[in-house]
């Protein structure tokens, strides 16, 4: 399971006729556990959503592990915490309809199995996090973590000081970006720590194509769509795994 928090490099169609991407909305039934306490909720979260319950107790709040006795009370005390509460609730509200969310990957997975036919879209659902994480993939799974997304103004991310930077890339319009990104860094990893950077922009360049915007724009970024130009035989397959 690849947990992610924030990507960037350290410098700086129609869907009707498309399979459509349909977003889970496992953040509603984890909030619906932990306001009403509801063990039947519980039941449900780890029948239906087992993976998603494992890798939200055990990898993102890591508050230990899915089968222990405790742990629907260790999940419960967890989320008393206000700021966690209030990040709930303004998930509640901004987060109602997803579905432009749910439009925008299904163009932008649909562009991206035109360019790596081998590519299958994962599932995708959304949960509520602690702040640490905003996107974790594996097993065929996408998890979306909403509390990261609530926009660069939202009196959490000030209260904890996160740069007007890391702000700016916790908003909806990076929802889609961060998918495709965290999703392609999965199915290529770094080759190593030396090529990180160029690897990144590898990456963005594939990121903005799949959206059809330029979302990331930085100057390793340019320096492939250049490279890009010069080899119009490259294909984006072998883009991200040639060095």
């Amino acid at each position: 399971m690849c947990v992610a928090c924030q990507w960037h490099l350290r410098n700086g169609d129609d869907a009707d006729n498309k399979d459509r991407i349909t977003i889970e909305r496992y953040d509603r039934l984890e909030r619906h556990f932990l306001m009403s306490g509801d063990v039947a909720a519980l039941q449900q979260m780890n029948t239906e959503y087992p993976v998603q319950t494992r890798t939200l107790i055990e990898d993102v709040l890591r508050i230990g592990r899915v089968d222990e006795s405790d742990i629907k009370i260790r999940l419960l005390s967890f989320f008393q915490d206000s700021t966690l509460q209030v990040l709930m609730s303004d998930v509640e509200k901004q987060y109602a309809d997803i579905s432009d969310v749910e439009l925008e990957l299904t163009d932008a997975f649909h562009r991206l199995s035109t360019m790596i036919p081998t590519l299958q879209a994962p599932r995708v659902y959304t949960q509520i996090g602690s702040l640490d994480q905003s996107i974790v993939v594996g097993e065929g799974l996408l998890g979306i973590s909403l509390d990261k997304y609530l926009g660069i103004n939202h009196p959490v991310y000030l209260r904890y000081g996160y740069t007007r930077k890391q702000r700016e890339m916790m908003k909806r319009e990076y929802i889609a970006p961060d998918c495709l990104g965290f999703y392609l860094l999965s199915l290529y990893p770094f080759p190593n720590d030396t090529l990180a950077d160029d690897h990144m922009a590898r990456i963005q360049y594939v990121v903005n194509k799949a959206l059809e915007r330029k979302i990331f724009q930085n100057d390793k970024v340019k320096a492939v769509e250049k490279e890009m130009a010069r080899r119009p035989g490259l294909t984006i397959d072998k883009l991200l795994t040639i060095y």
